[in-house]
C-alpha cells in the first residue's frame, strides 16, 4: 500500500511539472516577447528642417496612425540638416537596420534611396520631376523598386496669377538653387512661360542659403518681382528672402504654400498635407500587400490656391473680389 502511495504521489509530481512545462510554452517567456507581431520598419529621410517638408513627414505619420497601422508599423526618422553627403550613409544605415520601406522626401533624398537598394521598396514624397531625376523612366513605369508621389508646379497658373495681381510687372527675378533638379525643371518651365507671354526675366543662383541675400539683393534695382520655384533651400531660409524682397518692395511669387506662410506674396502651389497625405496612401497599400508595380507613381492630386494679404497690404497691392472667393487667404 505504501509503495502504491508513492507511485501515485510521484505520478502527480510529473503531471504538474509537465503541466507548468506546457503552459509556459503557450504564454511566452516573462516578457511575452514570442506572442509579439514583428512591425514594419519605415525609414523616413528628409535633406534638411523646413516647415514644408516636416508638413510633409508629419502628415504621413499621422495618417498611418489614422489608417489603423500604428501598432503594426515602426517609423524612424533621419534627417540630413542640410548636408546632402549625409544622405548616402543615412540609407545604409537605415538598409543596416533591415528596414523595410524608405520614404525620401524630396529630390536628392529619393535619388540617394535609389542609389542604395535595388530590393528594398522605397516610397518618395515631393520629387517634382522623377523621370528627370533618373527614379523611373515613366509615371507608369514601376516596374523596380521605386515610386511615390509628385510635386510639380503649376508654373504657368502662377504666372497667371501675378498677371492679374500685379499686371505693371514686366521683369521678373528668379532665384533658385540650381543643383536641385525640382527648382531647375520649374525655371525652365518658367522662361518658356515667360518668352511665350512677352515677359523679361534675369535669373541669379545659389548654392546654399549663405548666399541668398547677396544674391537675391542684387537683382533688386533690375527686376519688379521675384520668382522662385519649389525650391527647398529658399524655402529652408524665407525670412531672409523676404527681408530684402519687402525693403525693395517686391512682390514674391512661389511654387508653395509654406513659403507663402513665410511671407511670399502668392501661389498657385503645393499644399504640403495633401502630398503627405497621398504618400501616407501609398505606404498603406504597400503595407497591405500591394506591390510598388501596383502602384504608378502620382501627380499631387490638389493644388493650395494662397495670397498672403498681409503682404499685399505692405505692398499696397489691391486683392480683387472673385480672388478672395477663391484663394486661401492668410495673414489678416
Amino acid at each position: 500500500m505504501k509503495k502504491l502511495m508513492s507511485i501515485l504521489v510521484v505520478c502527480f509530481m510529473l503531471v504538474g511539472l509537465f503541466a507548468g512545462c506546457t503552459s509556459g510554452e503557450g504564454s511566452g517567456d516573462e516578457n511575452g516577447d514570442s506572442n509579439e507581431v514583428e512591425k514594419i520598419k519605415i525609414g523616413i529621410v528628409q535633406p534638411m528642417d523646413h516647415p514644408s517638408l516636416n508638413q510633409i513627414r508629419e502628415t504621413i505619420i499621422e495618417e498611418l496612425k489614422e489608417m489603423g497601422l500604428e501598432d503594426k508599423t515602426e517609423i524612424v526618422v533621419k534627417n540630413a540638416n542640410g548636408d546632402m553627403s549625409l544622405l548616402p550613409s543615412i540609407m545604409q544605415e537605415l538598409l543596416n537596420s533591415e528596414i523595410d520601406i524608405l520614404v525620401p522626401i524630396a529630390t536628392p533624398t529619393a535619388q540617394a534611396a535609389a542609389a542604395s537598394t535595388s530590393e528594398v521598396p522605397i516610397i518618395f514624397s515631393a520629387v517634382s520631376n522623377p523621370v528627370e531625376a533618373g527614379l523611373v523612366t515613366a509615371f507608369e513605369d514601376t516596374s523596380k523598386n521605386i515610386t511615390g508621389v509628385s510635386n510639380s508646379i503649376a508654373i504657368e497658373e502662377i504666372f497667371q496669377l501675378a498677371q492679374q495681381l500685379t499686371p505693371e510687372v514686366k521683369t521678373f527675378g528668379f532665384i533658385y538653387n540650381s543643383s536641385e533638379i525640382n527648382s531647375t525643371a520649374g525655371i525652365e518651365r518658367a522662361k518658356v512661360y515667360c518668352e511665350s507671354a512677352g515677359i523679361e526675366y534675369k535669373e541669379a543662383t545659389i548654392t546654399g542659403t549663405a548666399d541668398l541675400q547677396q544674391v537675391a539683393a542684387s537683382l533688386v534695382d533690375s527686376v519688379d518681382a521675384f520668382f522662385t520655384p519649389n525650391d527647398n533651400t529658399v524655402a529652408s531660409a524665407m525670412a531672409t528672402y523676404m527681408q530684402v524682397a519687402m525693403e525693395a518692395k517686391l512682390p514674391t511669387y512661389v511654387g508653395a504654400d509654406s513659403m507663402v506662410a513665410d511671407g511670399a506674396l502668392a501661389t498657385v502651389g503645393i499644399d504640403y498635407t495633401v502630398l503627405g497625405r497621398q504618400t501616407a496612401d501609398m505606404i498603406g497599400r504597400i503595407i497591405n500587400g500591394e506591390t510598388i508595380s501596383e502602384n504608378h507613381v502620382e501627380q499631387i492630386a490638389e493644388y493650395a490656391n494662397m495670397i498672403n494679404i498681409g503682404t499685399a497690404n505692405e505692398l499696397g497691392i489691391e486683392i480683387p473680389e472673385n480672388l478672395k472667393e477663391s484663394f486661401v487667404i492668410i495673414g489678416e
